[in-house]
């Protein structure tokens, strides 16, 4: 314990910002990726491919790191509590119609194609994914803010909502890890620069969400 009775616990503020700047990080690789060597997306074009790249684009920059975002809010932004609730609500809003475009996007490339849809781990925990994320939104949207349940229903609800919305942001992350390798295998990519940037991404979505995960334990400034 330190003098006066403070401990030398970590603030969560460096946390949170080391958190943003991997996110930086991450929409920069994925773009670089996308646009450099895949061609870019596109709702519609003759190049199946760009449709597709709509997927990997939302449900990373939009989907994942909004609502990795929503998160670390309460300890990135020092505002009142009902502004910081209705940040929360629409960085989650955000992210989810993200997800649920960027599915679109995927049953649509596979339609026009022609191959199965569902086939895959990725596409089992990843549906089941954003199944949870609306259903939790709904839920705390209903609960927490509009009209809101009584206090003492919303006091027992708090920690299993941000319990679940903890495990559903692991789910985010598994999901866009099992992506990204099962992009690398079917691509048939070894050593090369696309490979490289593939890996690190994965990389720096590991550490973003270790980094929201830890500024969800740590309180905003030193006691």
């Amino acid at each position: 314990m330190a003098k006066g009775g403070a401990s030398y616990q970590m603030s969560a503020t460096p946390v949170t910002i080391f958190a943003h700047l991997l996110a930086i990080s991450i929409v920069t690789l994925v773009l670089v990726w996308l646009i450099h060597f895949r061609q870019g997306f596109a709702f519609k074009s003759h190049i199946k491919a760009k449709i597709f790249n709509l997927h990997p684009l939302l449900m990373t920059v939009g989907f994942l790191i909004f609502s990795g975002e929503a998160i670390i809010m309460y300890k990135a932004i020092p505002a009142k509590k009902n502004t910081q609730k209705l940040i929360h609500l629409i960085l989650h809003f955000i992210a989810l119609a993200a997800g649920i475009v960027g599915v679109y996007a995927v049953f649509k490339f596979h339609h026009e194609i022609h191959i199965k849809h569902m086939y895959t781990l990725h596409s089992w925990i990843g549906i089941s994914t954003i199944g949870l994320f609306g259903f939790q939104w709904i839920l705390g949207f209903f609960s927490f803010f509009f009209p809101g349940a009584e206090s003492a229903i919303r006091a027992r609800m708090l920690p299993w909502h941000a319990f679940f919305g903890v495990v559903i942001f692991f789910m985010t992350i598994v999901t866009a890890e099992t992506g990204l390798a099962q992009k690398f295998l079917f691509q048939g990519l070894r050593r090369s620069e696309e490979a490289r940037i593939i890996n690190f991404t994965g990389l720096l979505i590991l550490l973003f969400a270790i980094s929201v995960v830890l500024s969800v334990i740590l309180p905003r400034r030193r006691y």
